[in-house]
């Protein structure tokens, strides 16, 4: 394979990876430990 080719599949892999991560913890069951800062200060 061309090097070009392969930089751009690990660099694209990368980019899905920490997205799904970010998801996985957005809305999955780490969301649990998320704290939202304007509910702790409510008028």
């Amino acid at each position: 394979m061309e090097p070009a080719i392969v930089v751009s599949v690990t660099l694209l892999s990368v980019v899905v990876a920490i997205t799904g991560y970010a998801v996985y913890t957005a809305f999955g069951p780490p969301s649990a430990q998320l704290d939202d800062p304007f509910e702790d200060h409510e008028d």
